[in-house]
């Protein structure tokens, strides 16, 4: 199958018919599909495929066991609420692409070859980004994971009881990081470096430190429109010092932050909020000042924040960064903000590396998230160059 027919097929999974957008949420009805996709896609290659201690998908050519650890290439399928097409799936169509193109010019590797599908990169369910590959390589400690709870009050160890996968084996996975011997994920840039070039395949230098931070504001419901001004306790002027803060810190120390989340309590017209839950998106180039704004913010608040995830700064492996800029030649290299499983696996010590597809606009996390047909299939070529050399 092809790459624009295997995108076709996956296309419509999770799509909201009213914004256009995806929401393929971990451990849903949704994200069952994908995984139901995955394993006949890789199945119907005669690829064995595993699940490991935290849920991830592998899927693996040959003996996986034979001639040492393997190449592993592949991203996830999960999306924020209401994301682009692009995001994640993009590198696991792809991986199956470049291995097909591969195998039509008569190819095998010569080392084990494994496609992975990481769980919950989003954390857009359990507010964890990155899950499946912090459980993976014991970054998020298993009873933490298992406790995590949706909006619905839902914990993930339900959750994924539920879809089947038994909570109690979540935990760091030995077995499948010695089965990994690097990682290269493919993806589309979440921004405009490539826009302007003639390149449509760039490479990862680095990933920002970034993290998320909650903001717990309590105050006291009472009637909106009985109570005096000056009697009010509104914990939404708090909300409302916090964000414009988070943007007049982040623009004085050069990052980037974002409230995109908020939860307010009892959340009526006619009410004062007796309580705002806040979530707090902060990266930039250096780790002081996320954290120079993060403070800025709570001190706006009037809250300690309380870090529910934080990525210190991640550079890929130079020697493999530095062999696929060689390889792909005129490719840019270059730092992105987003976060990655590819650099979970990097700060555990795996020698890891990315590719980024051109996004001509730079929209991501949105409905309106894009790459053109022809630049795809320029990034399954690169990677089936990458395949090539390293496999």
């Amino acid at each position: 199958m092809t790459f624009d027919a295997m995108w076709a097929d996956l296309e419509p999974v999770g799509r909201d018919s009213r914004s256009g957008g995806y929401r393929r949420f971990a451990w849903t009805a949704t994200d069952a599909t994908l995984r139901e996709w995955f394993t006949g896609a890789v199945q119907a290659r005669g690829l064995e495929v595993t699940t490991d201690r935290a849920g991830n998908l592998w899927a693996w050519a040959g003996d996986p066991d034979a001639d040492g650890p393997g190449l592993v290439v592949g991203s996830h399928l999960d999306s924020v609420p209401d994301g682009g097409a692009f995001d994640g799936p993009l590198g696991v169509v792809s991986a199956l692409a470049a291995l097909d193109a591969l195998r039509a010019r008569g190819w095998s590797p010569r080392r084990p070859l494994g496609i992975a599908v990481f769980g919950d990169e989003e954390g857009a369910r359990f507010g964890v980004a990155c899950a499946g590959s912090r459980i993976l390589t014991g970054v998020l400690d298993a009873d933490r994971a298992r406790a995590l709870r949706d909006a619905d009050g839902t914990t993930m160890a339900e959750a994924m009881a539920a879809a089947g996968h038994d909570p109690g084996r979540v935990g760091r996975d030995e077995a499948t990081l010695r089965r990994v011997g690097a990682f290269v994920e493919l993806h589309v840039e979440q921004g405009r470096a490539l826009a302007g070039g003639s390149a449509a395949v760039g490479v990862a230098r680095a990933i920002w430190p970034h993290g998320r931070w909650r903001l717990d504001l309590r105050g006291r419901a009472d009637h909106a429109g009985t109570t005096l001004l000056a009697d009010r306790d509104d914990p939404m002027l708090r909300l409302a010092d916090a964000v414009r803060t988070a943007r007049s810190a982040a623009h004085q120390h050069a990052i980037l932050a974002t409230v995109g989340k908020v939860a307010v309590e009892p959340n009526g017209v006619n009410a004062i909020p007796s309580a705002v839950t806040a979530w707090l998106d902060a990266r930039g180039p250096g780790e002081p000042a996320v954290r120079s704004v993060v403070a800025a913010v709570g001190a706006a608040a009037g809250v300690d924040p309380v870090e529910e995830s934080f990525t210190p700064p991640t550079a890929f492996d130079a020697g493999l960064r530095d062999r696929l800029a060689t390889l792909l030649a005129g490719a840019p290299v270059l730092a992105t903000g987003a976060g990655h499983d590819a650099g979970i696996l990097a700060a555990a010590g795996i020698p890891t590396a990315m590719l980024f597809v051109r996004n001509p606009t730079g929209v991501s996390h949105s409905p309106h998230e894009h790459a053109e047909p022809a630049d795809c299939h320029a990034g399954v070529a690169a990677l089936a160059r990458v395949l090539e050399e390293l496999a």
